[in-house]
This record gives structure tokens, C-alpha cells and sequence, in this order.
């Protein structure tokens, strides 16, 4: 287990599934997300980076600089709340090489599956950098959304990326399936990281191209 992912499961806290059906949304703050968000923080339906059905979004063309090794600011913003939590990824070359969407253990229910759980990579493993994020199951007093931005420091690795994908998806407890999307939002950043000169560069990442 020590050189391994050891994956243990998140659960969604007892009597949500009695509440109504909501549909969360969240905005990417920092870094700056490469889609055009709303208010809202759509498009953020698609895998892996966001989008709807029928609207994949407009670039923004922002690229954020880091330094491998180092770390980076994480801001986001919940604005309309659902129970659940979230899980950050970086892709070298291409959205391609991002995870798939969490494995979610569901219930049947009269809206078709219903998401009970999900697998947490404890601890993180390529191409993961953080999961289990501001886990979270109480609704806001006030409004939709909750009140302030979430906001952590992502570790990054030592590694050179001219325009790497960081990818943050919100998994959500006691939701219905959603075509697309499945069970969680998705936004994206372009992120281009230098390597720091004084640390060794990092294994295990795709070389890139």
C-alpha cells in the first residue's frame, strides 16, 4: 500500500438524499480558467474541461506561469453549493492524458443513478496533484452559493511544461447522472511551468512533446 494509491471512499452526509435536487456550479478563479465563465461559472458540464452538449465555450487564451517545484494558488469559487468535493490533475501535452472523472458507487432512485460515494486517491498519484479537496456537506444558511472562496496551494512538480492542462473537477455526493458530465463540473487552466534550476527534475511525468 505504501507505493501505491490507496483509494478509500468519500461519503455524502445521511438525509441529503431527502433534499431537493440541485445543480451545482463553481467558477475557477486562480488560476485564470481557459474558458469565458459566466457568473455561474458555466459552460462546465463536459469532460475534461469544461463545456455543454452544445456549447463548448470560448477560449480565454490566458496562460499562467509557475515554477516547477513550487507551488500554485488554487481559488474557486462555489455559487450554486451541493455536497461533495474536489480533485486537481495536470495533463503535459494534451486533456488527454488527464484521469477520468472520479469512480462513483451509486443507488438506483427514480431519476436513474444516484451518486452515494466516490474514490479519493490517498495519496495523490500521477497525474492527480491534490484529491479530496474542501470536502463539504452543509448547505449555506443564506442564498445559493457559499459565501467565500475556497483557497489552497497546489504543489506542483519540478518538471518543464510549455503548456501544461490543470485541470479541477467538483465530484458531487446525492446527484442524479447527467449526460454530460456524469457526476462532476469540470473547469481548466493553461499553465506553462519552467523546471527550478536547483531541484531535480521530477519522475514519472510524460516527457514533453
Amino acid at each position: 500500500m505504501t507505493r501505491f494509491a490507496r483509494l478509500v471512499l468519500v461519503f455524502g452526509a445521511s438525509g441529503l438524499a431527502l433534499q431537493p435536487v440541485t445543480h451545482a456550479h463553481f467558477k475557477l478563479l486562480e488560476p485564470a480558467p481557459w474558458l469565458i465563465e459566466n457568473d455561474l461559472g458555466d459552460p462546465q458540464k463536459s469532460g475534461p474541461c469544461g463545456g455543454t452538449n452544445t456549447d463548448w465555450g470560448t477560449a480565454s487564451g490566458v496562460v499562467t506561469t509557475a515554477v516547477g517545484g513550487g507551488t500554485l494558488h488554487l481559488k474557486i469559487h462555489e455559487t450554486v453549493f451541493h455536497p461533495g468535493h474536489y480533485r486537481v490533475a495536470l495533463a503535459v501535452n494534451s486533456p488527454t492524458e488527464l484521469p477520468l472523472d472520479p469512480e462513483t458507487k451509486t443507488r438506483p432512485s427514480d431519476r436513474g443513478p444516484w451518486s452515494v460515494s466516490a474514490m479519493v486517491e490517498m495519496p495523490a498519484q500521477i497525474p492527480v496533484l491534490a484529491d479530496g479537496l474542501f470536502p463539504h456537506y452543509t448547505r449555506p444558511t443564506r442564498g445559493r452559493s457559499l459565501p467565500e472562496p475556497w483557497e489552497t496551494d497546489i504543489q506542483l512538480p519540478n518538471i518543464n511544461c510549455e503548456k501544461c492542462t490543470l485541470q479541477v473537477i467538483q465530484w458531487m455526493a446525492e446527484h442524479a447522472y447527467m449526460n454530460p458530465g456524469a457526476f462532476s463540473y469540470h473547469h481548466c487552466a493553461h499553465i506553462q511551468i519552467t523546471a527550478d534550476p536547483s531541484k531535480p527534475l521530477d519522475d514519472g511525468w510524460p516527457t514533453e512533446q
